[in-house]
């Protein structure tokens, strides 16, 4: 069984020239994306699509006399392809939002998306106290503060900044006009930016990167 999980990224294939990120998946059994990630959608809200439904229903169907019913051959009901029972129209925002925005408008704000993506990723590129961790091909930016300081051992440069990054992200989310979050990449402590807000326009990303400079000066005795 080969499932992809395009949960974040998936839907940047609305794009017309980011199409080929999903070249191969029609080879999948089963694919699965989160419109509340980069659909614009409230949270919570999960598409799969499985060429299997068959073998789902035969896992999951669990139908008490009770439940039964002369249509239940003849519809389709989402009880008997997962182990919820009841469960609430959550399909209906989706539908929403494609309906107000259209494809065009989805792919445009998309595209913005990853635009500032890479904006933000250039400001650090030209920045010697900071550095790219990881490519950015979507919207989400994976950076962290490297300031130097002589004389230390390698050891002793990647627990200060570790605890320099941590201290931070802590600093600029305190703040309350951004949120970011973290990962560890090659053991390393990340800083991750993730732009996928409707209404995130370009000063809002200039603004993380002066809310960003100010913690580095501010934490690094400058």
């Amino acid at each position: 069984w080969l499932h992809v999980d395009a949960a974040y990224a998936g839907p940047a294939a609305i794009v017309p020239e980011m199409r080929h990120i999903l070249a191969g998946c029609d080879r999948a059994d089963s694919l699965v994306l989160n419109p509340h990630k980069w659909l614009f959608t409230p949270f919570d809200l999960s598409v799969l699509y499985c060429r299997h439904m068959d073998l789902l229903r035969r896992a999951f169907s669990l139908v008490p006399e009770y439940l039964r019913t002369p249509e239940q051959d003849q519809v389709r009901s989402g009880s008997d392809y997962g182990v919820q029972l009841g469960r609430r129209f959550r399909a209906l925002k989706l539908w929403m939002i494609i309906r107000y925005f259209g494809r065009e408008g989805l792919a445009e704000r998309i595209r913005e998306h990853c635009r500032l993506a890479k904006l933000f990723a250039s400001w650090v590129d030209e920045s010697p106290d900071w550095e790219m961790t990881a490519p950015v091909p979507f919207a989400l930016v994976c950076f962290r503060a490297r300031p130097a300081v002589a004389g230390e051992t390698e050891e002793v440069k990647a627990k200060r900044l570790d605890a320099l990054n941590e201290a931070i992200m802590h600093g600029v989310n305190a703040s309350g006009e951004a949120f970011l979050s973290h990962t560890k990449l090659n053991d390393r402590l990340t800083l991750r930016l993730s732009i996928g807000n409707i209404r995130t326009a370009e000063r809002h990303v200039r603004r993380v990167w002066e809310l960003l400079n100010e913690q580095l000066i501010k934490l690094s005795g400058r």
